[in-house]
């Protein structure tokens, strides 16, 4: 009980601080604000606003992109399956030594054995390419996204109430 209070309490957490700094679709979106920037410091100073303007949106992105990273790379789906699901069939239903024949069979030896079997499953899945493909398409789309996205009338009020 005890951790599905913690769980509800995280999640609230989350909703007010993440998906409370969502933007709109229709500003997001918004390709009359799109332009080419004049040079890097403009590029940069779009940059730098808008991470922090759209961070909800471009947040949602990423996490899109990871999912979808992790529903197409069955491999690494099967091998994240087979380690999660081993560890909790083995904290499930085996947690006192048990004799099979001869040899008894302790919770030590089930993690080895999974271990053994789940670690090459888990190289041959290639994770890093996994990762790194997601931070590589999220920052091409975020970095683009910014840099072309002019900011809002709101950002010249936002350097006058900094400076008040």
């Amino acid at each position: 009980m005890e951790t599905v209070m913690r769980v509800t309490d995280t999640l609230k957490s989350f909703r007010e601080t993440r998906l409370s700094a969502l933007r709109p679709p229709s500003e997001f979106f918004d390709h009359h604000r799109l332009s080419r920037p004049a040079d890097m410091n403009q590029a940069t100073q779009r940059i730098s606003y808008n991470a922090r303007y759209f961070s909800g949106n471009y947040g949602l992105i990423m996490a899109a992109l990871a999912v979808y990273a992790f529903i197409t790379n069955l491999k690494l789906l099967f091998a994240i399956a087979f380690l999660v699901g081993g560890f909790t069939a083995i904290n499930k239903w085996a947690p006192e030594p048990m004799q099979v024949g001869d040899h008894v069979v302790t919770q030590k030896s089930l993690y080895i054995t999974l271990f053994v079997i789940g670690i090459p499953l888990l190289w041959f899945a290639d994770p890093l390419s996994t990762i790194f493909w997601i931070v590589g398409a999220s920052g091409l789309l975020i970095v683009g996204h910014a840099s072309l996205m002019e900011p809002g009338i709101e950002s010249e009020y936002a350097s006058v109430e900094g400076g008040v």
